[in-house]
């Protein structure tokens, strides 16, 4: 979210393969399902000829996205961002939100169409920081809400022991004995660059969950994300690892016991870190 291209610095070569590597995007998978009726037209569209920005403002406009200070949501190609002006700054300050032609920006794009207030919120957060303590020093605020943006998994559930065993690492006990507990399990991936690293799967991609005390219920949870990022302040010890692979059903080699076995990916440990809330 917040490169050396964000902040105005020189752009390296252009990526000369553009728009191929959306072909690479394989929309059956289960955790692009959430977003494939928007993002696989889109996909075929850039393919087809039609510019990224142009497509994902209309989209926008569409769906009246605002940002948090009331900005209409747009895109706006890299190039137009001032130099020396930070890239959540501008979003805030004008609703633009500069957008490469590549596949890391594509998925940002696509989750501000599906997430605009939570979006909104984590822009609105990285702003007023970088607006009290300047664009060069980072803190723990700006660490935790880039964190979130950038690989943040929600993982949607009313059996609290799926959470404790999930902070806990239990990862035996999380994806073999209680396996059948993630039937009633929703999980959404919300970080965009974990969407992208999800094109290519392997088994070490982890995700940092967001745990809900509620039920996965059929709505569409943005509101109230964004809401429970409003009402608490954010901190990276909110968020637990969950090597999203493992999650049944999403791997087919996690069907068998033997693959929660490496402890490269399953970590043994434990934590007390407290779950964030979705009321």
């Amino acid at each position: 979210m917040e490169g050396a291209l964000r902040h105005g610095a020189a752009p390296g070569p252009a990526i000369a393969a553009w728009p191929g590597p959306l072909a690479d995007i394989d929309w059956s998978q289960p955790w692009l399902a959430p977003y494939r009726t928007i993002g696989e037209p889109l996909a075929e569209a850039v393919r087809s000829g039609a510019t990224l920005t142009t497509l994902l403002s209309a989209e926008a406009d569409c769906r009246g996205l605002v940002n948090a200070a009331g900005h209409r949501v747009h895109f706006i190609a890299q190039s137009e961002l001032p130099r020396g002006v930070a890239y959540e700054t501008h979003i805030h300050a004008t609703g633009g939100v500069p957008t490469r032609d590549n596949l890391h920006d594509f998925f940002n794009a696509l989750i501000w169409l599906h997430f605009p207030q939570t979006k909104a919120r984590l822009n609105a957060v990285q702003a007023e920081q970088i607006a009290l303590h300047g664009q060069q020093v980072r803190g723990a605020v700006r660490d935790a809400a880039t964190l979130f943006d950038e690989n943040a998994a929600l993982v949607m559930s009313a059996d609290a022991g799926l959470h404790a065993d999930l902070r806990a690492f239990s990862w035996h006990r999380l994806f073999v004995t209680r396996r059948a507990a993630w039937a009633d399990c929703r999980v959404l991936i919300f970080g965009h660059a974990l969407l992208e690293k999800l094109v290519s799967p392997y088994r070490g991609i982890t995700a940092h969950a967001w745990l809900s005390d509620g039920p996965a219920a059929p709505r569409w949870p943005d509101a109230d994300l964004a809401g429970a990022l409003a009402a608490t302040p954010l901190a990276s010890r909110m968020l637990t690892p969950l090597p999203v692979l493992g999650i049944p059903g999403w791997w087919s080699g996690n069907s068998d016991p033997a693959f929660y076995a490496d402890a490269t990916v399953f970590r043994p440990g434990r934590r007390d870190a407290r779950s964030a809330r979705i009321a």
